[in-house]
């Protein structure tokens, strides 16, 4: 299956990407997931990725955080991802 993207990155401009998406893996995680469009599930999947990648390099940061976080440095490491 074909599944052609548009990605707005800045004003009018747009960035067309045409993707191979095999249509068992595509079928299996709409299921899985239950999301109602491949739209919704590509959505669910980017915010999946991005939380896992965050998990991973947080737990990579254990035991090397230092203890004396302000709030305001706290606040600067959660918007730096």
């Amino acid at each position: 299956m074909q599944i052609v993207v548009f990605l707005c990155l800045k004003g009018d401009f747009a960035m067309r990407t045409t993707l191979e998406i095999d249509d068992r893996l595509l079928k299996q995680a709409l299921t899985l997931t239950k999301a109602k469009t491949k739209k919704e599930l590509i959505h669910r999947s980017l915010q999946a990725v991005i939380r896992q990648q965050r998990i991973e390099r947080l737990v990579g940061k254990l035991g090397r955080l230092p203890l004396d976080l302000t709030p305001e440095r706290l606040a600067k490491m959660r918007a730096d991802g």
